[in-house]
C-alpha cells in the first residue's frame, strides 16, 4: 500500500465515521426535521412598536455561524433586491439532547429585529447565511401608526397530531383571512413541550404562514414538562430560542417571554401565563389596564376563565382577574385548554340594551386541534352566580376564529375547519363612555 493510498484510506474512514455519526443523530427523523444550511422554522413575532418593527427567528444546522437577514420595501417586480438592507443576526447553539426524548443533535437558532420601519408599508425579507443558502423572499405589512381597521386570527389548542389534523385548520384560516395582521395561538401549541418532533410538525403544518403572519404565542400547560423523570416542570426548551418575544423586566425571570403586551393600532393585547406566578401577573394586569388608552383591550391566556369542560375550573382567575376585567372594561378574553367551544359574556345583558352596564366582557374558549372533550352544561349554568351568560357552545368540532375591528365595532366569527361560519358576535362600543352592546 502506497503512502498516498494509505492517507486516502484514513481520510475515507474518518469521513465514513463522521457520516455514520451524523446518521445516528438523524436516525428516525423525517427529512423536514433535519437541520441544514437552509433556513427552516421561520417565524415573525412582535418586538417594539408594530408600526415600525418586527422580529424574526429561524433555525439551521451548526455550520451557519454568521447568519444574515435582508429587508426592503416591496415593489411590483424584483428590483427591490438592489435596495435591500443586510443585517447581522444573533445566533445561539441549542442542544436538542437536553431532553432525552430527542435525538442528540445540536442546531443553531438565529434571530434579528427589523427596526425603524415605515408604518403601513409592505416589506419583503429573507433570512440565510449571507451566501448561497437563503430563504425565499417573504412579505409582511407594518401596522398603521393610528387607529385603523384590523383583522386577526385566533386558535385554541392545536396540541395533538398537529401535522395530520391541525394543518388543514391553519391553512383554511389563511384562506379565510389571508391579510390578517397577526395570529394568537392560545397555548398548547403541541402536546409534549420539549419533544422536537412535535415542534417540527407545528412548523410544517403552518409552512410559510408562520413566516408571513406575525405570531402572538401563549404558553399552555403542555408547554411545561420535566426534563427528566421526577424533576420539576420546565418551560419548553425550544420556547425562548424559537420565539423572539418581549421581556417585561419588572416580572420574575420565569415569566419572561411568556407574559407581555402588544399595542396594535389602538388595540392592547395582554398575554398571560396562566400556569405559574399568578399573583405577580395580577399586579401586571392592573398596571397594563390602568395605563391603557387603547380603544379595545383584549386578554389572552391558556386556561379558560369560565371553563366549559368537565373537571376544569380556573377559580383563581374568576376571583382575582375577572374583577379587574370588569373594573377596566376589558372587551374580549380568548382562552383554550378545555378542548370544547363556548362563548359567553358578563354581566348579563339587561332588557334595555341602551343601559351603559349592558355588556361587560365577552369570554371565548376554543379548540383548533383534534383532541375534543365534553361540555359540562351544569357547570356552565352555575357560572350565573358570577354574572356569566352563555351565548353559544359546541363540542367535537375543530374551530378557528377571525376577529375584525373597524370604527366602533368588533366582529367575532368562529368558523369550523370546513370553513363554515358557526358563531358570530358583534360588539359595538361608545368610545367616550365605554358603553357596549352585543349582537349575536
Amino acid at each position: 500500500m502506497t503512502i498516498k493510498y494509505y492517507l486516502f484510506a484514513i481520510v475515507l474512514s474518518i469521513s465514513s465515521l463522521t457520516a455514520l455519526r451524523a446518521q445516528h443523530h438523524h436516525e428516525g427523523l423525517h427529512h423536514w426535521e433535519i437541520p441544514s444550511k437552509d433556513p427552516d422554522r421561520i417565524i415573525l413575532t412582535f418586538s417594539g412598536d408594530p408600526a415600525t418593527s418586527r422580529a424574526v427567528t429561524w433555525r439551521t444546522d451548526t455550520t451557519v455561524v454568521n447568519a444574515k437577514v435582508q429587508i426592503a420595501k416591496a415593489t411590483v417586480n424584483a428590483k427591490f433586491v438592489a435596495a435591500a438592507q443586510t443585517l447581522e443576526a444573533k445566533s445561539e447553539v441549542f442542544d436538542l439532547g437536553l431532553y432525552k426524548g430527542n435525538n442528540s443533535l445540536r442546531v443553531h437558532y438565529h434571530s434579528a429585529e427589523f427596526n425603524d420601519l415605515e408604518p403601513d408599508q409592505l416589506y419583503v425579507y429573507r433570512v440565510g447565511d449571507g451566501e448561497a443558502h437563503w430563504s425565499e423572499w417573504i412579505q409582511f405589512r407594518t401596522a398603521k401608526s393610528n387607529y385603523a381597521p384590523t383583522q386577526f386570527v385566533y386558535f385554541g389548542d392545536a396540541q395533538n397530531e398537529v401535522l395530520d389534523h391541525w394543518s388543514r385548520v391553519i391553512r383554511r384560516a389563511y384562506q379565510t383571512a389571508p391579510d390578517a395582521s397577526f395570529v394568537i395561538h392560545a397555548g398548547d401549541l403541541i402536546n409534549s413541550s420539549h419533544r422536537d418532533s412535535e415542534w417540527a410538525e407545528w412548523y410544517k403544518a403552518g409552512g410559510f404562514i408562520h413566516s408571513q403572519w406575525t405570531a402572538i404565542p401563549v404558553v399552555g400547560n403542555h408547554e411545561f414538562y420535566p426534563l427528566a423523570k421526577g424533576g420539576p416542570r420546565q418551560l419548553s426548551i425550544q420556547w425562548r430560542p424559537q420565539f423572539s418575544l418581549p421581556v417585561i423586566e419588572e416580572l420574575p425571570a420565569e415569566l419572561h417571554e411568556t407574559v407581555y403586551t402588544v399595542d396594535y393600532q389602538d388595540i392592547r393585547i395582554i398575554v398571560l401565563n396562566s400556569n405559574d406566578q399568578l399573583e405577580a401577573q395580577t399586579t401586571y394586569i392592573e398596571k397594563q389596564l390602568a395605563s391603557s388608552t387603547a380603544k379595545w383591550n383584549i386578554i389572552t391566556c391558556h386556561h379558560s376563565v369560565f371553563s366549559p369542560a368537565k373537571g376544569r375550573d380556573f377559580q383563581f382567575a374568576r376571583e382575582n382577574w375577572k374583577p379587574l376585567f370588569e373594573k377596566y372594561n376589558v372587551d374580549l378574553v380568548l382562552n383554550g385548554h378545555d378542548h370544547t367551544y363556548a362563548r359567553g359574556h358578563v354581566p348579563v345583558r339587561s332588557a334595555d340594551t341602551s343601559d351603559s352596564d349592558g355588556l361587560g366582557t365577552v369570554y371565548v374558549t376554543s379548540v383548533s386541534g383534534p383532541k375534543q372533550y365534553q361540555l359540562d352544561k351544569e357547570q356552565i349554568k352555575a357560572y350565573a352566580a358570577d354574572g356569566y351568560q352563555p351565548d353559544n357552545s359546541a363540542e367535537q368540532t375543530q374551530f378557528y376564529q377571525v376577529i375584525t375591528i373597524e370604527d366602533n365595532t368588533l366582529t367575532y366569527i368562529a368558523y369550523t375547519v370546513l370553513g363554515d361560519e358557526y358563531d358570530r358576535a358583534v360588539i359595538t362600543k361608545d368610545f367616550d363612555s365605554g358603553a357596549k352592546t352585543l349582537q349575536d
